[in-house]
């Protein structure tokens, strides 16, 4: 069953920033991971599920020119751009549900924090792996909710992965670049468990050498 678009519409209309578990004041862990990679400032990138994150204001700050935020909540999208204000207009918005997404571009880099882990089924799990097979021409950047993790969020089931588990999903077609645990502090002294992974594409029609 698709994660409910209803639920997050009326998360983001009633929860304040600080009032939900995956808030960070800043994605430092993300942002570490992306300087490592050198992109250009012209490179394509997307942030899956990005809600209101300030990913895409600390991306703005660093001065890449295109960038792109997908929600399955108009209100999440909504907040966001109220944050940004005139920025706004410098970031593509996209409104969907991530397993009925339909790209007109590559990207250079997709990062996910906290989405596939809300695929339950294999059958949506299949379509996100589809999606970035065909999608991604460059890197992407996942994080989940561990084996360590808890078991769900925002009253959701999930499915909790370990760094080999993620490694053995994306296999073929990503070269996993690096791979670790980390803690995140929610604003409710609750400590979450994440593994984030780092891979990079490649097309198995050709050999690596």
């Amino acid at each position: 069953m698709k994660v409910n678009k209803k639920h997050w519409e009326n998360i983001y209309a009633t929860k304040g920033m600080q009032e939900v578990s995956w808030y960070q004041k800043s994605p430092q862990t993300s942002l570490n991971l992306i300087s490592q990679l050198q992109l250009s400032k012209h490179a394509s990138i997307i942030d899956i599920g990005a809600g209101d994150s300030f990913l895409v204001d600390e991306l703005l700050k660093l001065g890449y020119t295109n960038i792109s935020v997908l929600d399955i909540s108009v209100n999440a999208i909504k907040r966001a751009k109220k944050r940004l204000g005139e920025l706004a207009k410098n970031v593509k918005w996209i409104v969907t549900d991530i397993t009925e997404f339909n790209p007109t571009e590559k990207y250079d880099l997709w990062h996910d924090r906290a989405v596939f882990h809300f695929l339950t089924q294999e059958k949506d799990i299949n379509i996100y792996k589809k999606l970035v097979d065909s999608t991604i021409s460059g890197y992407f950047l996942l994080a989940t909710f561990s084996d360590e993790g808890p078991d769900k969020c925002s009253g959701l089931e999930i499915c909790k992965y370990s760094e080999l588990d993620l490694k053995n999903q994306f296999e073929e077609h990503f070269t996993p670049i690096d791979s670790f645990k980390k803690d995140h502090n929610t604003p409710f002294k609750t400590i979450q468990n994440f593994t984030f992974s780092l891979f990079n594409f490649f097309s198995s029609l050709f050999p690596l050498f």
